[in-house]
């Protein structure tokens, strides 16, 4: 399949969804860059690595930004895991593709994981094992009964992807995770962070990485980290109110 690549800041590609008009990364950010401060550092400085096994939900797997740079960031910090990345993705065409898309130097060694997605739809070694589930999220999420210590949520923006960014798709997200667990997004949009809060999670100002704030979510409410006073965002903007299902699928 022919992507339309975009060279971002940091000097790695991303490319260009025809479907979501819109890039898989931030061309300001950059895309390695963006996969590692906004999501692999953040939930690795906050979850429990010495229990010895991590559960990963990659939304969405694209272009495989965000568990290649976790294999990578395992990899320079020497952490002895087993990991289990599972990654729902509509464009099952995309993933097939990946083998030829140009991935950055320190991706490359991890060029047969890419490989064997691509092939398989799955890559597994005595370590590590890397599912794609090609289809819907929320309908993956109704279906499984597995729980997971981190939430890469990347979907597409809000705008463009609203189903992945509603209140009972974070009631849906919150049921499946593991006490402590964290998920991290590129999204600060009010209404976003409104939904999570109202389906239970706790929200928190992410640290200082060099790119765009997000958000980080949680079930716990005792992370190291400054929480966000959404009382005080509801103070200032009355009319504020979460993304809805009623509201997306209705339009």
């Amino acid at each position: 399949m022919k992507k339309e690549l975009v060279e971002t800041a940091d000097g790695t590609f991303t490319a260009r969804s025809a479907k979501f008009d819109e890039c898989y990364h931030s061309t300001k950010d950059g895309a390695l860059r963006e996969s590692l401060k906004k999501h692999v550092e953040p939930a690795f400085r906050l979850v429990d690595t010495a229990k010895g096994r991590l559960e990963i939900l990659d939304i969405c797997f694209g272009l495989g930004y965000n568990t290649l740079t976790t294999l990578l960031y395992i990899h320079q910090n020497g952490l002895s895991l087993k990991l289990h990345v599972t990654s729902p993705e509509m464009d099952e065409e995309l993933v097939r593709s990946l083998v030829d898309f140009p991935y950055a130097a320190p991706l490359q060694p991890f060029k047969a994981v890419i490989e064997s997605i691509a092939e398989k739809g799955f890559y597994e070694d005595e370590r590590l094992f890397i599912e794609v589930k090609f289809g819907d999220a929320r309908e993956f999420l109704r279906n499984t009964d597995r729980s997971f210590d981190i939430v890469y949520q990347d979907a597409f923006s809000p705008k463009k992807n609203p189903a992945l960014w509603t209140k009972e798709y974070f009631t849906e997200l919150a049921a499946h995770l593991k006490r402590g667990a964290v998920i991290t997004t590129y999204s600060c949009a009010t209404p976003v962070r409104l939904a999570m809060e109202e389906s239970g999670l706790h929200l928190y100002h992410p640290p200082e990485g060099g790119v765009r704030s997000g958000t980080i979510a949680s079930p716990s409410s005792s992370l190291p980290l400054e929480p966000i006073d959404m009382a005080l965002k509801r103070e200032r903007n009355p009319s504020a109110h979460p993304l809805t299902d009623r509201e997306v699928f209705t339009r």
